[in-house]
């Protein structure tokens, strides 16, 4: 197995999805304040599950997103 190649081959994933989720929260949330879902003071909590089946790998990520 190349480490190297894995380590490049996962950052490049994570890269993917930190930059596609953003986006989609931010549109989301933006949406939500548009159409008073949201009045645009809250702290949101996030979870986020990732999984890669081949190698029965499940990991869980929670937070909470502010944007006061």
């Amino acid at each position: 197995m190349d480490e190297n190649m894995l380590n490049i081959e996962t950052r490049r994933f994570l890269k993917e999805v930190g930059v596609t989720s953003q986006r989609e929260i931010e549109k989301a949330v933006r949406e939500a304040v548009s159409s008073g879902m949201l009045q645009g003071h809250e702290r949101l909590r996030a979870h986020v599950t990732l999984t890669v089946d081949a190698i029965g790998l499940r990991h869980e990520v929670e937070g909470e997103i502010s944007f006061q």
